[in-house]
């Protein structure tokens, strides 16, 4: 489905992101993870790229095993880093034929094993790569659906917050049909970001990501994958008294559940959850709410 006719129909989107194993083997147990989602009825399901496109072929092979194979709608993430225009256009070219609708277009970072010369880059900004996606027909005779990225504590890139906002409007401009933020813990951290966006004009639906900490290295891991991510001190006390990982697990699906209910309340127009590949943390978020599959939430 269009990512246009998901925002039409349902007035909260529930999705959920993984990222590609590097074995066959690994694959085929991830892919089995995402159909046993099926239940939870997301409103779409989201592949990563890695960096440097050092995984794109695993993401391209995914993401149209799960839009021919399930019930989900998949959205591939595409990055501007390490393609030129006719490997671009060879990868939206797959897409099409295989019904794949919906993009989140990123800039990308370069590969760090290996020096990479951005003048070969198609693009080299996200705005771009949406201006891109627009020129193009998706399936049906329709341009591809697009989202791109925000970041609510600050693009690590860009330590002007006024020129930030910027930047992301010009995506917006171009296109994009949604924007998906980076992982945050405080919700006052997002309202502040919501409102900003539309004093920039930027009237697009946002969708907010939510990570559960599942492990003290997790946690270490998470601040190293998005910079500038904060830990409010309530959340650090609580996993510093977790004698194990099970425990901080509890933490971290408590602590997100109660971001979930609260951004619920304050009508949140979506919830995306990077799963890290684990459908665990997610499932008792959704238990936790009192809800068993995203249609009831979407409908509550």
């Amino acid at each position: 489905m269009h990512i246009q006719d998901i925002f039409a129909q349902h007035r909260t989107t529930f999705s959920f992101e993984f990222f590609p194993p590097k074995t066959d083997e690994a694959s085929e147990e991830l892919f089995r993870a995402i159909a046993s989602l099926q239940p939870l009825q997301p409103s779409f399901v989201s592949v990563t790229y890695g960096a440097g496109g050092s995984t794109r072929d695993r993401t391209h092979d995914l993401v149209v095993r799960i839009e021919r194979d399930t019930s989900l709608t998949a959205v591939s993430h595409l990055t501007c880093v390490c393609h030129n225009l006719d490997e671009m256009n060879a990868i939206l070219d797959r897409y099409a034929a295989s019904g794949i609708e919906n993009i989140l277009a990123l800039g990308g970072d370069p590969p760090k094993t290996s020096a990479h010369d951005r003048a070969k880059d198609a693009f080299r900004y996200a705005d771009e790569l949406v201006r891109h996606l627009r020129a193009r027909r998706g399936p049906n005779g329709r341009g591809f659906g697009v989202g791109v990225a925000g970041f609510p504590e600050g693009h690590p890139g860009c330590p002007n917050r006024l020129h930030e906002m910027d930047h992301l409007k010009r995506k917006v401009d171009a296109g994009a049909d949604y924007i998906c933020t980076q992982m945050f813990f405080d919700n006052h951290i997002f309202y502040d970001f919501r409102e900003r966006c539309e004093l920039a004009g930027i009237k697009v639906p946002i969708v907010v990501g939510i990570m559960p900490i599942t492990t003290k290295p997790g946690m270490v891991r998470m601040a190293e994958l998005a910079a500038g991510v904060r830990f409010p001190a309530k959340l650090l006390r609580a996993v510093e008294r977790c004698a194990d990982d099970a425990a901080v697990a509890r933490v971290g699906v408590s602590w997100a559940t109660e971001q979930c209910a609260d951004l619920l309340h304050h009508g949140v127009r979506g919830i995306h959850f990077y799963t890290l590949n684990k459908s665990d943390a997610t499932r008792q978020i959704y238990q936790n709410l009192g809800v068993e599959s995203s249609a009831a939430l979407r409908a509550g």
